[in-house]
């Protein structure tokens, strides 16, 4: 059997790194934390990638450009879940740089950035999902793409059904602070639509670039130069 240690370092160094980044972004995000009794919902799923990640990377292999999207999003969430999304002071921030906040400029009648977040889900996780249905899955680039495309949508409605549930069986205000709709009736519908609109420029850069032509590998290939 395999020692922790083992998969560890065979794991890239710079993905190496980036798993250490993301436990920082975790623990900072919970220094003083705002909202502790729903920091477990927020930043648990996480903490459980984590550690699972170095076993998942030496099984399932991706390049550091794929890594990174995936860590790109997570820190988007991670600072997300600190404060629970609907209260992300991002208003604050602005006029704090500009003079001016985000909400004002923009007509916002609620606080947008779950709507980022989701955006940034389909925009960030299309190249990594793509990536590994050519390497794993032994797919042709074009297969890849859809795949990468109905993965989104996928994973996307299976969250909001989730969310749904959790209202359900959720007691008190607990739903409502995780699930953030703030009162808007379409929230579910909204997300989706983000993601895949963020799934579809991801697209249209993949193809653009022609990133991702690279040919299907086995799944215990892995090269520590990637």
């Amino acid at each position: 059997m395999i020692s922790g240690a083992a998969v560890w370092k065979a794991v890239p160094a710079a993905q190496r790194r980036m798993i250490v980044l993301l436990v920082a972004a975790i623990v900072a995000a919970n220094v003083d934390q705002p909202y502790p009794e729903l920091a477990p919902f927020q930043h648990g799923p996480t903490a459980l990638l984590i550690l699972v990640s170095p076993w998942l990377l030496r099984r399932w292999p991706l390049s550091n450009g794929s890594v990174a999207c995936v860590l790109l999003f997570l820190l988007l969430h991670t600072l997300g879940g600190r404060y629970i999304y609907s209260y992300v002071p991002y208003d604050i921030w602005a006029r704090a740089i500009s003079g001016h906040d985000i909400s004002g400029t923009f007509g916002l009648a609620r606080n947008g950035y779950d709507r980022l977040v989701h955006f940034a889900f389909g925009a960030l996780l299309t190249a990594p999902f793509a990536e590994a249905a050519r390497r794993h899955g032994v797919m042709r680039m074009g297969w890849s793409l859809v795949f990468a495309f109905v993965s989104v949508g996928f994973v996307g409605a299976v969250y909001e059904i989730f969310e749904w549930l959790l209202s359900v069986v959720a007691a008190g205000q607990t739903a409502d602070w995780y699930n953030g709709q703030q009162g808007d009736m379409w929230d579910p519908q909204k997300d989706m639509a983000a993601a895949q609109i963020g799934s579809v420029l991801a697209l249209v850069w993949l193809l653009s670039t022609r990133q991702g032509e690279g040919k299907a590998i086995s799944p215990h290939a892995h090269s520590s130069k990637e």
